[in-house]
């Protein structure tokens, strides 16, 4: 055996990179880390993540004495041709009778290189036991595999591979045009062709190679022009660098070469897996996949080999494990489901599985289950918009529209998300649907339809909603949906400062609730909000009152949300009595439970009526300051304070008495610094206790005569009844 290579300097047989190598300098860092730490490094990830020239950049770092070899398997075959393919890359000749397993382990027992096996997934039982006897045999070598599944060899380490951020995945696309002298004018150009770029980008999962083949085509499209064909991804990324290796050239190719690489159950599970529109769980894919060809109790086996292939991810979530596949991979499954024509079945098992788990989890919202509820449809929300969409597309499905739309109410109002929940219901609302298997879907989609709009400050079409939801319960007699319409009207004359039809309304409401025998955190928030009628009316004991009673059944039955809303009122009251110390207690557990749920209305309520407090305890200068980051907070929640004068009025309560401390442009200063805090901040801000013990100041005299202490009880802060405290179940 002779070594054609060897010349007593570091040497091996990387090509020279031939463009710039853009980004990955975190995942650079950690390959370096590991392979300082582990003999046998693997770099697992989808196919066109950049797996290979990730491995590529980082051994190109290593100085081992004997070089750096890499081995292209892609190409082989059979697996008995593996210790050739790396007989061959080493460039070793043998013309004697030993197998050329022998051959390197005869080479490689004296020397100290590294390896890179790249490729392995297809081969890798062969891999694993030509890694697993050269390392035990040669003790100066290490081992970089790449491929979309581990070798599961002893000693192994893994290196997941994840696409790329926006950020550098723009980078990427920006330099690659570059380097084809493309001057679409997008790089440095106007903010529209900028978001067109991000959003290709983002379109294409950050993934690099679908990125490099979409800029080889910006030298013919614009950006705007690639980002509206990619309906049509595999036929238009064609082409690319003819010096690729032919899986390279289309992203067809790409991930077809897993597809090819899967056994049929592996392939069936793909198609089938791709109706997921995010990351689900293993038992939606056991219910929705299973059936014809695949029992429910063989899914996991086949998700566990999937996953070695990296056609799934494995992420772990508030919500649990969960499983995904990059946009591009599915759409290929996509393609594959549609030529069996099972595509329309298993979208309708995709929909009653979301459906289902909509039920569950409205359920569940009114328990001690409720932070693991918001996170699941925190988790599920891709797949919730994905069965909305069916529901409503679908001539039958409308009535599954407004139910799904409906049943998701306590998500829309109490997790952030009324734009959108807007957006389905509205869609709902408009569709017909069969009398009787709609007529109680479309009643709900209506009142919590409304009762977004009144969260939005949009008081027209909650009327109208009201009106039409109002007139059609009391035509079919369903005392339920009369009792949420009667309810929501009264939180709708409660922000529109009619207080004494917001409290006849409410009082009429929960009665019609005890009568039907209706308790959730919606019919709790109904008691909240006419305790802050009660409090906008000076009837402080009264609002105490119906306040504690919300707390103590919440508490019974481990709810926090609603909860949360009756601290609210009850600092409010705290507060008017001139106990600021009670008041921040109070407001700190309401707050923290709010920007837990992310529930932006209860989050700045809760922040204006701190600012209150902390002026209240003498510093101005800090109250300032929150009043402007509830500015800032406000835009993304609706009209401020609801436009109501009753809300309205502590605010500008605590404005003037700060404004008289501070003066003018001192208050517009702390204002201005307040506006500039993010979210988190903004809230942790608030959260912050006094420097010195909290003492009520002697009173200052508001606007009328009042001081700030007495002017209260006239007007509070914000109430949890309004927005974010109307959880309407």
């Amino acid at each position: 055996m002779r070594d054609l290579r060897r010349d007593g300097v570091p040497h091996g047989n990387l090509p020279l990179e031939l463009d710039v190598f853009v980004g990955r300098a975190t995942e650079l860092a950690e390959l370096a880390a590991a392979l300082d730490s582990a003999r046998l490094v693997t770099v697992t990830g989808a196919g066109g993540v950049g797996k290979s020239r990730l491995a590529a950049r980082a051994a190109r770092r290593r100085s081992p004495r004997d070089g750096v070899w890499r081995v292209q398997l892609a190409p082989v075959r059979d697996e008995e041709f593996v210790d050739y393919a790396v007989v061959e890359a080493l460039g070793l000749t043998d013309h004697t009778t030993r197998l050329p397993r022998e051959t390197l382990l005869a080479h490689l027992a004296e020397r100290e290189l590294l390896l890179v096996l790249d490729g392995v997934e297809h081969l890798a039982d062969a891999c694993a036991s030509l890694v697993t006897e050269l390392l035990g045999r040669a003790p100066g070598l290490r081992v970089l595999a790449v491929g979309r599944r581990p070798l599961d060899v002893a000693g192994e380490l893994l290196v997941p591979l994840a696409p790329l951020g926006t950020e550098e995945a723009v980078e990427l696309l920006t330099v690659r045009a570059g380097q084809r002298h493309v001057t679409c004018g997008y790089a440095a150009g106007p903010d529209a062709d900028q978001r067109e770029v991000r959003e290709l980008c983002r379109r294409l999962d950050g993934i690099p190679l679908a990125i490099e083949l979409a800029a080889g085509r910006l030298g013919t499209l614009s950006p705007g022009q690639v980002l509206r064909r990619l309906d049509d991804r595999f036929r238009l990324l064609t082409g690319g660098d003819r010096t690729a290796l032919p899986r390279h050239r289309t992203l067809r190719t790409a991930i077809g070469w897993s597809h090819e690489l899967c056994t049929p159950p592996e392939r069936l599970l793909w198609a089938r897996l791709s109706v997921f529109t995010g990351p689900f769980d293993l038992e939606a894919a056991e219910y929705v996949c299973s059936g014809d060809g695949l029992a429910a109790d063989e899914v996991l086996d086949v998700v566990s080999a999937l996953l070695a292939q990296s056609v799934l991810t494995r992420e772990e979530s508030p919500a649990g494990v969960r499983y995904r596949m990059l946009d591009t991979v599915r759409a290929y499954g996509a393609g594959w489901l549609a030529a069996t024509g099972d595509a329309d079945r298993l979208r309708r098992r995709h929909r009653d599985w979301y459906v289902g788990l909509a039920t569950w989890c409205e359920l569940e919202w009114f328990s001690p289950r409720q932070a693991e509820v918001a996170a699941r449809v925190d988790a599920e929300l891709p797949n919730l918009r994905s069965a909305l969409e069916h529901c409503l597309n679908e001539p039958d499905g409308a009535h599954l529209g407004q139910y799904l739309a409906g049943a998701l109410w306590f998500h829309w109002v109490g997790c952030g998300r009324l734009s959108e929940g807007r957006h389905w219901l509205e869609q709902a609302v408009r569709l017909e649907a069969e009398p009787t298997a709609g007529e109680q879907s479309r009643l709900k989609a209506l009142w919590v339809l409304a009762y977004v709009a009144i969260l939005q400050g949009d008081t027209v079409p909650a009327l109208a909603a009201l009106k039409e939801c109002r007139e059609e319960a009391e035509r079919s007699a369903n005392p339920t949906a009369v009792a949420y319409a009667e309810h929501r009207s009264g939180c709708l004359a409660l922000v529109t400062d009619d207080l004494p039809r917001a409290e006849a309304l409410l009082r009429s409401a929960l009665r019609r609730y005890r009568e039907i025998g209706e308790l959730n955190s919606n019919v709790l928030m109904g008691q909240v909000e006419l305790a802050m009628a009660r409090a906008f009316q000076g009837d402080l004991p009264d609002a105490v009152r119906l306040c504690e009673d919300v707390r103590r059944v919440c508490e019974d039955h481990g709810e926090r949300w609603a909860r949360g809303y009756a601290l609210y009122v009850l600092a409010y009251a705290a507060w008017s009595e001139g106990d600021p110390v009670r008041a921040r207690e109070l407001l700190a557990d309401c707050l923290g439970g709010a920007h837990r749920f992310r529930d932006q209305l209860g989050s700045v309520l809760a922040v204006e009526l701190l600012a209150l407090v902390t002026a209240a305890e003498g510093d101005a200068a800090e109250a300032a300051v929150l009043q402007g980051a509830a500015g800032r907070m406000w835009p993304s929640v609706g009209l401020p304070l609801f436009g109501s004068a009753h809300y309205n009025a502590p605010h500008e309560l605590c404005e003037a008495a700060a404004r008289e401390q501070l003066g003018d442009e001192r208050y517009e200063q702390c204002v201005r610094h307040g506006a500039r805090l993010g979210r988190r901040e903004a809230v942790a801000r608030a959260l912050r206790r006094p420097g010195s013990p909290a003492s009520l100041p002697a009173p200052r005299t508001a606007p009328g005569g009042r001081s700030v202490a007495g002017a209260r009880t006239a007007k509070p802060a914000a109430s949890p009844t309004r927005r974010g405290g109307e959880t309407a179940g």
